[in-house]
């Protein structure tokens, strides 16, 4: 055990801090460290803690100079004199006074209680404090995925303000999570639906809502994350029918205000066969890519999926450890994940540096290229793009979530072709019909090079063999590789 740090140490501190296991933890202890170090009275010891609350750098180089003369008068080093006092003003970021340690306490046991309990509920609720913290929500959404709580894309129909639980025990997405969306529209859509009754279709719900407040912006938001996916179309026959829709509830509402009853209205409203989307049934789908970059714009997550999902099990052969798994170390780590924001700022030198934020679903990591890193990279640093990153994994005392220093960028691809072994194809004896081997050969053989081998594993009923693909020489892997 170390008094207060393996590195500096003063074994006049043991009874100060074995209590709390050589850490320095309340600030009745930063008082007593004063005293026993630097012959602080009490009623300077609490000046000391009074200035350590107030993070004032001018009142602390004060306290920090007090205090290097008291130790000097006690014969200790003023070198470690520094150190230690370096350790105890850290320390204002996270202690308490010793007083608060049972209401702290009382307060872990009743959330760790109400999450063992209570998952979905405890999860809903910690989702709606941090539902304006993005990167909080990643990490949260995350852990109900570990926790194997089902998480539903927000609804019209069904989703509150706040993240809620249905009666089958799954949390809804709270509308109030959704960017571009205020309490005015969530109100509106709220009372729409005041009778129970759940929304029909994107007519239905032009008809119900106050337009004046959810506007065709709110309503393209509320597309994009998902909110109306049970109004019976695709988003993007959602997406081409909101002017309609707007068109048809706004000569709705001024036929009503003049007391007019339009005869054709409900047939035209109903669309071709009762159908509301007949004349946008042509309209093509998004395809997953564009479906999950609305997600990530409206909800500053992707919810119904992750780019990073296709590359994930063949990533994780050469880099082990998820975002959220990392811990500090000095020796360089690997990260996989998606670039989702990136930023650049001249130094003082006038040198460029860029900061990068990756996701790999997990969790998000900024990391920080300098100069030369970046100007060797930044064509790979663009943004959805999936990227592995080298450096050093240290801790960030001011956000407190881990960071990077980067040292080296690759994409899959490169990765792919640095850390394989080869790739392996199985074959069965049935499948060499119509010529496979040659359409393998000549498939492959535009592709051979120093890189990876591609081995055959070929199997009969009678017998089974691995061998080198006849000998003919390495292939860059164009699919998922295979590691022993």
């Amino acid at each position: 055990m170390s008094f207060p740090h393996p590195d500096y140490q003063y074994e006049g501190l043991k009874p100060v801090l074995e209590p709390t296991y050589g850490v320095i933890l309340y600030q009745e202890q930063v008082m007593q460290i004063a005293q026993v170090m630097a012959g602080y009275s009490l009623g300077n010891a609490d000046m000391l803690r009074r200035a350590m609350g107030k993070k004032k750098p001018e009142e602390m180089a004060k306290q920090k100079q007090f205090f290097l003369d008291g130790c000097e008068n006690n014969d200790i080093n003023k070198t470690l004199a520094e150190n230690i006092f370096d350790l105890v003003e850290k320390f204002a970021g996270y202690g308490f006074n010793k007083s608060h340690s049972a209401a702290y306490a009382l307060v872990s046991y009743q959330t760790l209680w109400l999450k063992a309990h209570y998952p979905a509920e405890f999860m809903a609720a910690v989702l709606t404090a941090d539902m304006q913290n993005t990167d909080k929500v990643v990490t949260l959404v995350e852990e109900c995925r570990s926790m194997g709580l089902e998480l539903l894309v927000p609804d019209v129909s069904r989703s509150e303000y706040t993240f809620t639980v249905n009666d089958d025990g799954a949390i809804v997405y709270g509308l109030g999570a959704i960017k571009g969306l205020g309490e005015g529209p969530i109100g509106s859509i709220q009372a729409g639906r005041a009778d129970g009754e759940p929304y029909q279709d994107i007519f239905d719900f032009c008809r119900r809502v106050d337009l004046k407040k959810v506007n065709k912006r709110a309503m393209e938001a509320l597309i994009r994350s998902g909110a109306m996916d049970k109004l019976g179309a695709g988003r993007a026959q959602l997406m081409a029918s909101i002017d309609k829709a707007i068109q048809q509830a706004g000569q709705q509402s001024r036929n009503e205000s003049v007391g007019m009853t339009d005869m054709f209205g409900d047939m035209l409203m109903g669309g071709e066969d009762g159908d509301p989307y007949s004349d946008v049934a042509n309209v093509r789908e998004w395809p997953k890519k564009e479906r999950l970059k609305g997600e990530k714009d409206t909800l500053g997550l992707y919810l119904t999926g992750h780019p990073f999902d296709e590359y994930e099990k063949e990533v994780r052969r050469f880099v082990r450890s998820s975002i959220a798994d990392l811990k500090p170390a000095r020796q360089p780590q690997r990260v996989a994940g998606l670039v989702v924001a990136q930023r650049s700022m001249k130094t003082r030198t006038g040198s460029t540096m860029a900061f990068i934020t990756l996701d790999d679903r997990s969790a998000r990591i900024e990391a920080t290229l300098f100069s030369e890193a970046f100007f060797e990279n930044r064509e790979l640093l663009q943004s959805d793009q999936v990227i592995v990153v080298e450096g050093q994994v240290s801790h960030d005392d001011y956000s407190g979530q881990m960071k990077m220093r980067v040292s080296s960028v690759m994409d899959v691809g490169t990765a792919r072709q640095q850390f394989s072994r080869g790739l392996k194809l199985a074959i069965h004896a049935d499948q060499l019909q119509n010529g496979l081997l040659d359409k393998l050969d000549s498939t492959l053989r535009p592709f051979r090079c120093e890189g990876s081998p591609v081995w055959i594993e070929y199997s009969s009923d009678n017998a089974s063999t691995v061998s080198n693909w006849v000998n003919r020489g390495a292939y860059s892997p164009m699919t998922t590789c295979y590691w022993s």
